[in-house]
């Protein structure tokens, strides 16, 4: 299930959302929406890829350089989140630390960083829900239903 949701809603979805913010000429909402939709194709790909054996399984080195890379790229997306919301700002501040956290976690082998690391994604990605959901409430009500904080 998990790898399906990488594929389809993690991957493609998110690519066709970046895709559409280039159509609205938002270079934010299109470098954000493309990358972590190829991010979770490129995740899915190296889980899956060495067990069809189309390619040798990623070395622990490569997994921790992988999760540090993306930690870096979503430390600076989260700076350009300081001219945004303060929804956009716990999204991002809490994936860079996931991205921090699994690397830890690959880093020293500890089980118990991974499930700090799981619960902490669960808050990003809830973080992730509700400004969507929230998004999509306050343009149909056309008013602040559920608030996403000010856009400085």
């Amino acid at each position: 299930m998990i790898l399906a949701m990488g594929i389809f809603y993690g991957g493609i979805a998110q690519v066709i959302a970046g895709i559409l913010e280039w159509k609205k000429g938002n270079t934010f909402g299109t470098t954000a929406f493309t990358s972590y939709g190829l991010f979770w194709l490129s995740l899915v790909a190296l889980l899956v890829m060495p067990k069809i054996g189309w390619w040798d399984s990623t070395d622990n080195a490569g997994m921790i350089a992988y999760f540090i890379m993306w930690g870096i790229f979503t430390a600076i997306m989260f700076v350009g989140t300081l001219k945004l919301n303060r929804a956009l700002q716990i999204i991002f501040g809490t994936l860079t630390l996931l991205f921090l956290l699994l690397a830890i976690r690959d880093i020293t082998g500890s089980k118990m960083i991974g499930v700090i690391a799981g619960y902490e994604g669960i808050i990003c990605g809830f973080s992730a829900i509700y400004a969507g959901l929230a998004q999509v409430l306050n343009e149909v009500y056309k008013k602040v239903v559920w608030p996403i904080g000010p856009v400085s």
